[in-house]
């Protein structure tokens, strides 16, 4: 069964989460202000949204490897960013999270 966003109510495809990042540091622990082309890509956000399993090329069905709530780590450029009423969110492939933060 799909989970769907509360703030949005979105819905993903087969195989993907909705994913929010954390915001990106503006200011290093030195007081440093950071232009957006000098800061890190955040790799981890909460899970707001998870699509049906995943059916592969051989027919077996792939869970998803978070639910809702879930703090995941993904890939470093895996994803499509997308900005819907000024906020971020990522969408990612079921492949695309190495690990759910405990």
């Amino acid at each position: 069964m799909t989970k769907t966003t509360s703030k949005l109510n979105l819905k993903p495809a087969p195989g993907y989460l909705v994913i929010e990042p954390p915001e990106a540091e503006e200011k290093t622990t030195s007081g440093i202000y950071l232009p957006d082309t000098a800061s890190e890509k955040p790799q981890q956000g909460k899970v707001l949204a998870v699509g049906d399993d995943e059916v592969t090329d051989s027919g077996a069905k792939r869970r998803a490897p978070a639910k809702v709530g879930d703090v995941v780590i993904y890939k470093k450029w895996g994803g499509n960013e997308v900005k819907l009423r000024g906020v971020e969110y990522l969408f990612a492939k079921f492949d695309d999270i190495l690990a759910v933060v405990a």
